[in-house]
């Protein structure tokens, strides 16, 4: 079955609901199903067949969600872009997952620049307009068909060799993602209402699977940046019941930036955090201002928001709150089995740390077209997460490290090599070395050590816009650090753990 298939069970139940707004805008759910529909007959028309790639690189907007859905309705295989993302790395996952069609906005249509999509036979659209532009039918038509096992979204990952890698998630994965959330964040009761404000190409895009299938509104956060005050004038505005995905720098800020919380008599009923860890204090924080209504998950791109659950209901007492400022992140979802693995790849003892397993319908198909990179990470089918944590008696999942080099700012991963290959192409770096330092706003900032080469002059600002230039700009430094040399090991490999001290 097509996950699209539960939007369309959706409009039949309800069709006069609300499915989106977005500011002044909105659509009902039969008024969506039909932009759809006339919207996959577009791409069809543009010579897409079912199995091709659509790109979405724009930022969050309605035409984002109307592509998207089209494209998942036409039993194509849709590929979300952070649109901040850098015009190269943009390119890169448009070349290697071979896209047939890219959506971009005015504040992304740069991207194109340099690339003949004529002669590529790269269909454009172009946000502005798009929805207004379609000739609706009179009745939509059904999604296509697809196997659990088809291809339905790829989610792109950085690597630690700095190339992107396709997380391929099938319509199965998706469901079973959908169900997870149904089973143990929120069943989702009619007349519910989401609030989107983190990236819908990402984890909040994802969430809104569950909300579609029950026939949820879906109010999409309209301003260009995130800031706490608008965001909590919104939730009061239109009676918002669920915040869909935050980042833990997000829910921060509303504590921290707005200096309130939701006003007495707030419908507020829901806050799903995840995307990086969240500091325990902060935690205990945010309980205090909105109450008892924050569900903690963990899960990857490969395993999409779905691996450990700590409920709402599992954060209040002495001995949920004691297990979460221990660092507990949850048990399982239902469906989902989670390893603890040692060195010899057997089953560690309670408590004992080793590399986080997973296993169920929610772990990836595989990398596209990289069964080298698959290999590597899907074993027997369980996902090697790369995470470093381990199990209580009670099954709870506590995360300690990391094994895969990655830093987490903002809730958005960013892999060293690809800063580090960044910063080489500068002619004054001779070595560098990027790690991630604890920020108590994002989490984590990104600080590179440079030894320049001999001779040549280069201050920490130069390099700094060097790699902006070249990444997304998240993913540049937030100080770079001078120095003679780095520490090594005899084979000459960097230490970086003694950068850390």
């Amino acid at each position: 079955m097509s996950i699209a298939q539960l939007l369309a069970d959706a409009a039949r139940r309800d069709p006069d609901a609300i499915a989106w707004k977005y500011a002044d805008r909105e659509a009902s759910y039969s008024q969506f199903v039909l932009q759809i529909s006339a919207l996959a007959d577009r791409l069809r028309e543009l010579g897409l067949t079912p199995g091709d790639r659509v790109l979405l690189c724009v930022p969050n907007r309605p035409e984002l969600l109307t592509v998207l859905w089209a494209t998942l309705w036409a039993g194509m295989v849709t590929v979300p872009l952070n649109s901040h993302l850098h015009r190269d790395e943009v390119r890169y996952a448009l070349n290697d997952s071979g896209a047939r069609a890219i959506l971009v906005s005015s504040e992304t249509a740069s991207v194109l620049d340099n690339i003949d999509t004529t002669d590529a036979g790269i269909a454009v659209l172009h946000a502005e307009g798009l929805i207004e532009s379609l000739l609706l039918p009179r009745y939509p038509q059904m999604p296509a068909e697809a196997a659990p096992t088809d291809p339905a979204w790829l989610f792109y990952t950085s690597g630690t060799t700095g190339r992107p890698k396709g997380a391929t998630l099938t319509h199965r994965n998706l469901l079973a993602m959908t169900l997870h959330y149904l089973a143990d964040v929120d069943s989702v009761e009619r007349g519910s209402v989401f609030v989107h404000a983190a990236p819908l190409t990402h984890g909040s895009g994802l969430y809104m699977l569950p909300a579609l299938a029950r026939g949820a509104t879906n109010v999409i956060y309209s301003e260009p940046s995130f800031d706490a005050a608008k965001f909590l004038d919104l939730i009061e505005r239109e009676k918002v019941t669920h915040a869909a995905f935050l980042a833990p720098t997000m829910l921060r800020r509303l504590i921290t930036s707005s200096g309130r919380a939701p006003r007495e008599g707030s419908t507020l009923r829901s806050i799903v955090v995840g995307g990086a860890p969240m500091y325990r204090a902060d935690l205990s924080v945010a309980i205090e201002a909105f109450g008892p209504i924050i569900t903690q998950i963990y899960g990857q791109g490969e395993a999409p928001m779905s691996i450990t659950v700590m409920p709402a209901s599992e954060l209040v007492g002495k001995e949920g709150r004691g297990r979460a400022e221990r660092g507990a992140c949850g048990r399982p979802f239902t469906g989902v089995q989670v390893r603890v693995v040692d060195d010899r790849d057997e089953s560690a003892p309670e408590n004992q740390d080793g590399e986080v397993w997973v296993q169920g319908d929610v772990v990836m198909r595989g990398y596209w077209e990289n069964p080298e990179a698959t290999h590597k990470t899907v074993h027997d089918g369980w996902l090697r997460t790369g995470d470093i944590g381990h199990l209580d008696a009670n099954g709870y999942l506590y995360l300690t490290d990391r094994a895969k080099d990655v830093i987490i700012t903002g809730g958005s991963n960013v892999y060293p090599r690809e800063v580090e290959e960044a910063l080489l192409t500068h002619p004054a770096v001779r070595e560098v070395a990027v790690i991630g330092t604890p920020d108590p706003e994002w989490g984590e900032s990104i600080r590179a050590f440079v030894v320049p080469e001999d001779g040549i002059t280069v201050n920490e600002q130069e390099l700094i816009a060097h790699v902006r230039d070249r990444l997304a700009s998240f993913k540049k430094p937030r100080s770079i650090e001078f120095r003679t040399e780095l520490p090594k090991n005899a084979t000459g490999k960097i230490l970086k753990r003694q950068l850390k001290v």
